[in-house]
């Protein structure tokens, strides 16, 4: 039985960091496991220009501990008055590294998303010309549509007219949760990537639902039945190099997630590589788990592996139930599972 295994260090390549007090409580603990994240630009305001980004890059920057190997990769929120030249100067700066499509009231902070996507075609067109991606929350927001199937209906009315009319745009589609996104990225040539989080590893519907309402597990796009959960780990533990993690931590105080209509996310930065160290050993690819949460991204992205490396070791961690903020307590994600690997030290 292995008992340790080191790989290259991790990149969170979908994170949510927020801003004020609560991004100097929930910063370190992902700078403490992993390198690089791509940072959510989902603000109130959101970050859509390149003043924007360099203003919210300089406050991460500045809120990091000291000696922190951590580098924050940008985004901007893409909106239908999303300049073109605005994007060609961020990205000449190495400012941005992709931008982020959000379906107008898909989410956290989503009213300022696209609601015609005809409107961005200029933005798109000038992005593919940079080989700059395009990462999306891959929901409708139409209310006819059942909100377990609105991932689904996204590809078929609108992930797919956008890629048949941008061909080479380079398309990230973001926490997917079910089996029709891993079988459309499957079926697709290699400008198409997808993350998974760890929380859509672990949970399925019935964990929000059974027995009575669970909020610190509601999450967009909410999880999904127990045959989508599963074809979601045979892509993780596939080492197939289209797929690869995400978190999509996305902390909220509890005041925020207990009230009658409670915000969606899961926080999940601090224990997400035990998580997944004990996903892949189930599953038989502890050998595969590198890929997934080392390799895969950059190459995706275009950008080295981490030069350092990280070890997980058999041994049971210990998290804490939640976290204290100057804005209030954030519960940590509870995988419902006993926990058998740790960082170590």
């Amino acid at each position: 039985m292995t008992q340790s295994l080191t790989i290259r260090r991790p990149d969170d390549w979908h994170l949510h960091l927020r801003d004020g007090a609560m991004m100097r409580a929930v910063l370190p603990l992902s700078a403490e496991h992993f390198t690089r994240a791509i940072i959510m630009p989902n603000l109130v305001p959101p970050v859509v220009t390149a003043q924007d980004a360099r203003a919210y890059r300089d406050r991460i920057r500045a809120a990091l501990p000291a000696r922190a190997d951590f580098t924050p990769l940008m985004t901007l929120y893409l909106t239908e008055n999303t300049n073109p030249d605005d994007v060609q100067k961020a990205h000449a700066e190495g400012l941005i590294t992709a931008l982020k499509l959000y379906p107008a009231g898909a989410t956290t902070n989503s009213a300022s998303g696209v609601s015609d996507f005809s409107k961005v075609d200029a933005v798109l067109e000038r992005m593919t010309a940079l080989g700059l991606p395009l990462c999306t929350h891959g929901e409708v927001t139409d209310p006819a549509v059942d909100i377990f199937d609105r991932e689904a209906v996204f590809i078929e009315r609108v992930l797919d007219p956008i890629r048949q009319r941008h061909p080479d745009l380079r398309v990230v589609m973001e926490h997917i949760t079910t089996s029709d996104a891993v079988d459309y990225v499957l079926a697709s040539k290699g400008n198409l990537a997808a993350t998974i989080t760890t929380h859509h590893l672990v949970i399925n519907r019935n964990h929000i639902l059974a027995g009575g309402i669970r909020p610190h597990y509601y999450c967009l796009p909410v999880a999904k039945r127990e045959t989508h959960r599963l074809a979601l780990r045979a892509a993780a533990t596939s080492g197939d190099a289209r797929f690869f993690l995400g978190t999509d931590s996305a902390p909220h105080k509890d005041a925020n997630k207990l009230l009658p209509c409670g915000c969606a996310g899961c926080f999940t930065a601090p224990n997400t590589l035990s998580i997944l160290a004990e996903v892949f050993e189930q599953d038989g690819a502890l050998d595969k788990l590198e890929a997934f949460t080392s390799l895969n991204g950059p190459a995706y992205y275009g950008l080295p592996v981490n030069d350092a490396t990280l070890t997980l070791i058999r041994e049971t961690p210990s998290f804490p139930s939640r976290i204290d903020t100057d804005d209030g307590p954030v519960t940590v994600f509870d995988p419902d599972m006993d926990l058998h690997w740790k960082v170590a030290p």
